[in-house]
């Protein structure tokens, strides 16, 4: 489409553009949305959690309210009833004689859509009895009460529709109203504290939907203005072309000029700048990077670093565009002028065409800009061009950070050295560096070579071409400085699978609060029997002496024993934040080495502890198993549950060994723990004390645990065998290994407490025993593994 002509004191000039939507769908209002939804999902858990705190604070609000004369109060709420409505309908009279009637049709949807909605929710929260808990939150059980007041969700919606929070007089007239309205709503008990917050979110939430639904005007200046803005800056435009939007969505165009050059302008719009936020956030909150940029930036803000990269490029030497001129356009969006360059993007040419040279052309420019500490952050195909004399341009430059620090400018190198070898292969990406950058630099990037650290393009072209492309890249580095020490760099500050243990955590936190809410902590602790609860303790204390001495078994170097026992109250403190098998196995090899063991012994001795240890848990499981099953003198009898147990076991492994992707993932994690667990094994046969001694304490872990259950469940008067405890135990410990909660929280209580019910002990006893034995097992060795943990790394022992 051709823009029509403008009638101007100058040349007329054509912008060649499609035509802009007349509206559009801005993302700060479906983020405003999205944000209000959580705010409502947090207020109604928070409420049905801290019930008694709300009822407090409600009463010193009525308390307080109370003392109010009865007549002020009286006037106060008919005022404020009255002015709920008044309010909103004088703001669309001054919006529809301002010719703004479209606006207040917006809101009239959102008030709508908040009326009915809010009557139907709230019929469906009094009508239903599984909501129990959110109608009493929400209307205090007393009658005539409405859940959502419909009249004030309405009014919220509409004034969250009209956008009246852009006008500081209104803005603040209303929301006076609305708070006069809820605190007279409330004091005549129409309305409950719980009710107000939820009433208000979900009015915003209403109001905010509606915008997104049916989009808002469009406000982007035409291709007209920006001609408008370029001639302010002195250009003489006599043609202007709109092309490709960049990767952040920002329009661009193609300008010439009078004397027979062109620019390319960048047009930032106000409406684009949250565009991608929450990738931007997810990413800020994963990496774990020196960046200083906020994730959402004005306008103003955003033009400015732009220019400033842009200029420090200039002055570094680097073959970039040259920023020839910056203005705002309106007050809806900025421009920047750049000189125009015929050039070709690197992702447009073909392998064959990316010679030598080029590559070090390429690494040249970068290096320009790494000697003043400039970090491109955008070094892939679309941000690297090459002119038609084949010199290399680098583009992109909103992307970049000033005064960019170690980690900012090793990143570059991995983003770069990843994308070339895309497209040339490994060793000719790597050759190409080690000549510009050096072999030292390389060896530096080399702990970021990790595919959190790219950019998304190039993380999905390493998904479906090359999954094995980042350790040819090492093993090439490798092979310029094998002696290079390299010190490892956790850029993620958290994985995807600490999201799942997070929730599962909130669902143990959860279980362990219910159980605590039916049984006194106090009252067990104060009640239990003294003599079986030392006896309890005692067997707590024997299974780190236990553990100590199976690690030494495995170690054919002699290790200290009682250090080694401080080791053991060492990693219960890091199963706080760790599952139970992970943070044992890190803290004893993690000892092992700075014992002087080489890791990769270090790590066939913790295995091969591991492989007995398992051997040993599930020999004697079935021999406990089979000792209870037999037995007569007990009514638990788990021989039909143990069959179920083995067939389950048996479908677990076919299904494990017949899904390839499973059998791949397992025989991977074996193959890394076990690796060198048989050579480590035959070590210690050599020596019959160390094989003694190891499979003692594999043994006495068992025992020490099953008896200090066993002493936790007769310290209630339960009464129970001691073969089945065993099986209890150690099913519940299986089942808290597999757990990925740190500790096994949650699950461990929860199968113990089971275990021992289906054996015959009374739930209360059952209860209280499993909470006495996590507490001697679990917390109470927390304090002194932390001073262990803080002792050992002072003396270097970790």
């Amino acid at each position: 489409m051709i823009e029509p002509r403008q009638e101007t004191a100058e040349a007329d000039v054509y912008v060649v553009e499609p035509l802009l939507p007349q509206r559009l769908r801005r993302p700060s209002d479906l983020l405003r949305f999205l944000a209000t939804l959580l705010a409502l999902a947090a207020v109604v858990l928070l409420s049905l959690v801290a019930k008694q705190t709300l009822n407090g604070l409600a009463g010193d609000v009525t308390e307080g309210a109370n003392l109010v004369p009865n007549l002020l109060s009286r006037i106060a709420s008919f005022l404020s009833g009255g002015a709920v409505l008044i309010v909103p309908a004088a703001f669309a009279v001054e919006r529809v004689f301002h010719r703004d009637g479209l606006r207040v049709a917006e809101g009239l949807i959102a008030a709508i859509i908040g009326l009915v909605g809010s009557f139907l929710i709230g019929e469906w929260v009094v009508s239903s009895n599984a909501v129990g808990d959110l109608r009493q939150l929400l209307t205090g059980d007393r009658p005539g009460v409405e859940p959502f007041n419909t009249l004030l969700t309405s009014v919220v919606a509409y004034s969250t529709a009209v956008r009246i929070s852009r006008r500081p007089t209104w803005r603040a007239l209303m929301w006076t109203v609305i708070a006069l309205d809820v605190l007279a709503l409330f004091t005549s008990k129409q309305m409950t504290l719980p009710s107000a917050m939820v009433t208000i979110l979900a009015g915003m939430a209403i109001g905010y939907g509606t915008l997104y639904g049916v989009g808002s005007p469009n406000t982007r200046p035409p291709g007209s203005a920006v001609i408008a803005a370029l001639r302010k800056l002195s250009f003489q435009p006599v043609s202007a072309r709109r092309i490709e939007d960049d990767h952040q969505g920002s329009r661009r165009y193609l300008v010439g000029l009078a004397d027979g050059t062109s620019l390319d302008v960048t047009v930032l719009d106000r409406d684009r700048q949250v565009a991608g936020l929450p990738y931007r956030l997810w990413r800020r909150f994963r990496l774990n990077s020196e960046t200083r940029r906020r994730a959402v930036r004005s306008l103003r803000a955003e033009l400015e670093r732009e220019a400033l990269m842009a200029y420090a490029a200039q002055a570094a030497g680097a073959s970039t565009p040259r920023l020839l001129g910056t203005s705002e356009v309106g007050t809806e969006a900025a421009l920047l002028a750049y000189e125009h360059l015929s050039t070709r993007p690197l992702d447009a040419l073909a392998a064959d065409e990316i010679d030598d040279d080029l590559l070090a052309q390429i690494w040249e420019q970068v290096e320009l800009l790494r000697l003043q500490r400039l970090a491109h952050r955008r070094l892939t195909g679309d941000g690297i061009h090459v002119d038609g004399a084949g010199r290399v341009v680098l583009t992109d430059a909103r992307s970049g950070e000033i005064a960019a620090g170690d980690l900012l400018l090793r990143l570059d190198i991995v983003q770069l050295l990843t994308y070339l070898a895309l497209r040339v292969g490994p060793e000719r990406s790597v050759a190409s560096a080690a000549r510009v950058v050096g072999e030292d630099a390389l060896a530096a990037a080399m702990p970021l070579l990790q595919r959190i650290a790219l950019t998304r393009q190039t993380r999905a072209a390493l998904t479906k071409e090359n999954k094995g492309l980042l350790s040819a890249i090492r093993e090439q580095i490798e092979q310029l400085q094998p002696q290079a020490k390299i010190e490892e760099i956790r850029l993620e500050r958290f994985r995807p699978k600490t999201l799942i243990t997070i929730i599962a955590s909130a669902f143990a936190a959860y279980f362990l609060l219910s159980q605590l809410s039916q049984v006194d902590l106090i009252t067990v602790v104060t009640t239990a029997n003294w003599a079986w609860s030392i006896v309890a303790l005692a067997a707590s204390f024997v299974s780190f002496i236990a553990a100590a001495l199976m690690l030494r078994g495995f170690v054919p170097e002699p290790l200290p024993l009682w250090r080694t026992v401080m080791v053991q109250f060492a990693s219960s403190f890091v199963k706080l934040v760790a599952p139970p098998a992970v943070g044992a196995v890190a803290i004893n090899t993690r000892y092992l080495q700075k014992r002087g063991i080489p890791p990769a012994s270090a790590v066939a001795s913790v295995g091969a502890s591991q492989l007995v240890m398992l051997i040993a848990h599930i020999s004697l499981l079935l021999l406990f198993a089979y000792i209870t099953g037999s037995a007569t003198a007990t009514s638990f009898t788990p021989s039909r549950g143990l069959v179920l147990a083995l067939l389950a076991v048996a479908v677990l492994i076919v299904v494990v060994l017949g899904v390839p992707p499973l059998r791949r993932m397992l025989t991977k994690r074996l193959r890394s723990l076990f690796s060198n667990v048989l050579p480590r094994l035959l070590d210690v046969l050599q020596s019959p004390r160390k094989m003694l001694e190891g499979f003692a304490g594999t043994v006495m872990i068992t025992i020490a645990f099953v008896t200090c259950l066993d002493a936790c469940v007769s310290a209630f008067g339960g009464e129970i065998s001691f073969t089945a405890v065993a099986v209890v135990f150690l099913t519940a410990n299986a089942i808290g290994s597999a757990a990925p909660t740190p500790g096994g929280l949650g699950a461990v209580e929860l199968a113990l407490a089971g275990g021992l019910t289906v054996a015959g002990v009374t739930s209360p006893v059952a209860t209280s025993a499993v909470l006495l034995y996590r507490l001697l097992t679990f917390w109470l060795p927390v304090l002194p593994g932390w001073a262990s943990f803080t002792w050992l790394q002072r003396h270097e022992a970790l």
